[in-house]
């Protein structure tokens, strides 16, 4: 996005990552720094498939000549991005954690760690700086514990999880690591990618990195939503706020609509669901506006933005480093003055309670 953004901006996904493992072992207790070193064990310099280096969509020209893939500290980041687009604030997501190994022990000391680290190395350093706390997946007792431990942090505004799991979040499984969410009054993130063992698609296993690249901001976060509303998390959990980070948008319309209609008909199947599908997402539910797959054409922008309320229900994310093109300056240029303000920063002040 290369819109002029204005100052007073708040950027609802930055991605930050460990440059190693050796930057995480001083938060780690010394039977794991001795599992890292035993064990051969590193950091995908792709995240786990997730980001080929040299694909275009990994990072903007900018961002590649500079070396962030993404940025590794905060000098790196106040001058690509806090100072760069004037941004009053930024909330960091980190998905290192997403594609470790499927070791529940590890994979909750390796959390703990990237939480620890966010909090010494980025948070402290820059009061512009908030973040996504990281938790296990597989263990959901370790997950709530992690939140209960780090949850009261006043940067710390969100949970990052990934998008692809072996079951979606509205399974009654996860509800635990949800409502210790809520209750704290955090927002819990469904952020792109995660464990690349999972298949993405009802048919199994992807072939083509442009196959498992689509189902992301396609068939995986639409399956999440589903669920989530569904499966009774809404109703549960009525304090409960999801932002979709990194999952496009644009389907949205298509979703709410089959999804009202169908309620309609099977609605004795869902009897905690006392409205329809499309309300409880706009109360639960924020996107954020990168990747934006919109037409060229500005007048057929602005009509998909028409299809749902975009000014109610987008945060603006840079994703920065990641390259998305030239949709989110459409989308902006396609928007009321109104309707910018909000996206561009009202609309997370109210959600993160960033004005509060």
């Amino acid at each position: 996005m290369t819109a002029v953004l204005g100052t007073g901006t708040v950027d609802a996904d930055v991605h930050c990552a460990p440059a190693s493992l050796a930057e995480l072992e001083p938060f780690l207790d010394e039977y794991w720094r001795e599992y890292l070193v035993d064990g051969g064990q590193s950091l995908s310099p792709s995240q786990g498939g997730a980001y080929p280096p040299l694909a275009p969509t990994s990072a903007t020209p900018a961002a590649r000549a500079a070396g962030l893939l993404p940025a590794t500290d905060v000098d790196q980041l106040r001058s690509a991005v806090l100072d760069a687009g004037s941004l009053r604030l930024a909330v960091l997501n980190c998905t290192t954690s997403f594609h470790c190994n499927r070791n529940p022990y590890y994979e909750a000391a390796l959390t703990r760690a990237v939480n620890d680290w966010l909090v010494e190395k980025w948070l402290s350093r820059d009061e512009r700086l908030r973040a996504s706390m990281v938790v296990p997946t597989l263990d959901t007792e370790a997950a709530v514990a992690e939140i209960d431990r780090l949850g009261s942090h006043p940067q710390i505004v969100q949970v990052l999880l990934p998008v692809r799991t072996d079951a979606p979040w509205g399974n009654i499984r996860h509800r635990a690591l949800l409502r210790a969410a809520a209750d704290r009054g955090l927002v819990v993130g469904l952020h792109a990618w995660g464990r690349l063992g999972q298949a993405p698609t009802p048919s199994g296993l992807t072939r083509t990195y442009l196959e498992d690249y689509l189902a992301n901001s396609q068939m995986l976060v639409q399956a999440q939503i589903t669920s989530l509303i569904t499966q009774g998390a809404f109703a549960e959990l009525p304090d409960l706020r999801v932002t979709l980070l990194e999952c496009g948008f644009s389907w949205l319309p298509a979703l709410l609509w089959r999804f009202d209609k169908d309620w309609k008909g099977v609605w004795r199947e869902v009897p905690w669901l006392t409205g329809k599908p499309s309300e409880v997402a706009r109360r639960h539910l924020r996107l954020t506006t990168a990747p934006a797959h919109l037409p060229q054409d500005p007048l057929q922008v602005r009509q998909a933005l028409d299809l749902f309320d975009a000014g109610e229900l987008l945060l603006y994310a840079s994703d920065h480093p990641h390259d998305h093109g030239t949709g989110g300056d459409r989308l902006l240029a396609a928007l009321t003055d109104a309707e910018r303000a909000r996206i561009l920063s009202g609309n997370a002040d109210a959600w993160y309670s960033f004005g509060a």
